[in-house]
């Protein structure tokens, strides 16, 4: 019961500062303050509007806000996105574009789950929605999952991308994300072994931790150094008696938040400061870069408790993928057992989340594959964020993962022979 207390109490400081930030906006709004006009009600009605944002986008599931886009045939499409997989814990969304041309890319991408929705990746979807049909894993707030639902951890997931990977058929080219890249690794290498026949065509893995020791990060450092009770006792809390998930064991969204803060607190400070003279000023806009970056930012997921300890122990401290020693459903994952699906890896030279060497690593365990379906890029001068969403993805990336996809397309076992570079 502590533990929902506390959950509690971490979202009553949400509302109350929702709360606050609303009433100061609504009082130094009033009209009667035109007859004293003093510059402190303009700044007080902007942090309030400021704070009130803030704190309120906390709990609310950013929109994907891709309706429309403009195809090569000159004409404005819809989009429309629809459900085609869905589990208690995540859905697999199709972003189905009336009315055009089919494209033979069919791409599956494959989300964090790692404190943010699904929505993180919105300018990645849209780059690819134009030459390819797109779908995309959506992962569910654990809040939201009744504990009746049981438990969800790292083998969970994996099953999950194998269902989907089935579902789209062996045509399908994948590509992950961060956080998921070796459990699709690890999906693709189970599927070789219980049903080669729906493996996709390719894999692309871009930024993830598939051997988390084989560049040191502060994100792999504190896996080292902090203990499974350590993180149990300080991370994992119930979900409060709000949400359907009450009495879940999740990691709380808001505390993964103010770790996320807390590493950049003083840019953050500077930002929001400089936001709130904006807003004064009359020189902020409702969708200006402050607002489209944080609305993001600040949309944060509980994970459930058995996954975030598992990607920790299994992944990080135990390195069972890197080591291949990885276990689902009682079975052990051979990577060593694709021998047919291109693979991919992608890294950014200056990314400190997930340092060049540690996606890498995954060409190593692919003992059965051919050198020729194999390839890597490191990109120069490119941080984290921006081998899948900035201008380094739109410029170099995104052309030399399409460059793949089409060499390792059609039949299998005919696709190009891809020397990594």
């Amino acid at each position: 019961m502590r533990y929902m207390a506390t959950y509690d109490l971490m979202e009553t400081v949400r509302n109350t500062n929702q709360w606050l930030g609303a009433s100061a906006q609504a009082l130094a709004s009033y009209p009667v303050t035109g007859l004293f006009p003093h510059p402190m009600f303009q700044v007080m009605a902007a942090w309030g509007e400021v704070t009130e944002r803030t704190f309120s986008r906390m709990v609310t599931k950013p929109d994907w806000g891709i309706r429309t886009f403009t195809c090569r045939d000159g004409r404005d499409h819809l989009v429309q996105i629809e459900t085609v997989v869905e589990r208690p814990f995540g859905d697999l969304i199709h972003f189905h574009v009336p009315g055009r041309e089919p494209k033979k890319r069919k791409v599956m991408l494959v989300a964090p789950m790692s404190g943010h929705y699904a929505t993180l990746l919105r300018s990645t979807v849209k780059s690819l929605l134009v030459d390819c049909d797109v779908y995309i894993t959506d992962w569910h707030n654990a809040r939201d999952i009744p504990v009746s639902e049981g438990k969800f951890d790292v083998e969970d997931y994996t099953l999950y991308l194998v269902d989907f990977m089935k579902h789209l058929g062996p045509e399908t080219h994948v590509i992950a994300v961060c956080q998921p890249v070796p459990l699709a690794l690890a999906a693709t290498a189970y599927l070789a072994a219980e049903e080669p026949a729906a493996q996709p065509r390719s894999l692309t893995l871009i930024g993830g931790p598939v051997d988390p020791d084989a560049a040191a990060t502060d994100v792999t450092d504190f896996g080292r150094r902090v203990t499974m009770g350590q993180l149990e006792e300080t991370a994992i809390q119930r979900v409060g008696f709000k949400y359907a998930g009450a009495g879940r064991m999740v990691y709380p969204g808001l505390l993964q938040l103010a770790s996320f803060v807390s590493m950049n607190a003083e840019r953050h400070t500077q930002a929001f400061t400089n936001q709130i003279l904006k807003v004064s000023k009359g020189e902020a806009s409702d969708h200006d870069a402050h607002n489209r970056f944080y609305d993001e930012y600040l949309a944060v997921m509980d994970m459930t408790a058995e996954f975030y300890l598992s990607t920790v122990k299994r992944i990080f401290k135990n390195r069972e993928i890197a080591e291949n020693t990885f276990v689902v459903n009682g079975k052990k994952v051979d990577i060593g057992a694709i021998t047919d699906v291109a693979v991919k890896t992608v890294e950014g030279a200056k990314d400190d989340i997930s340092a060049p060497g540690q996606c890498i690593a995954a060409l190593d365990l692919l003992t059965g594959l051919p050198d020729s379906m194999k390839a890597s890029h490191v990109e120069p001068d490119a941080g984290h964020y921006g081998i899948f969403a900035g201008k380094s993805w739109r410029n170099n990336i995104r052309p030399l993962v399409f460059d793949f996809i089409d060499a390792n397309s059609g039949p299998r076992g005919k696709g190009a022979k891809l020397k990594a570079v």
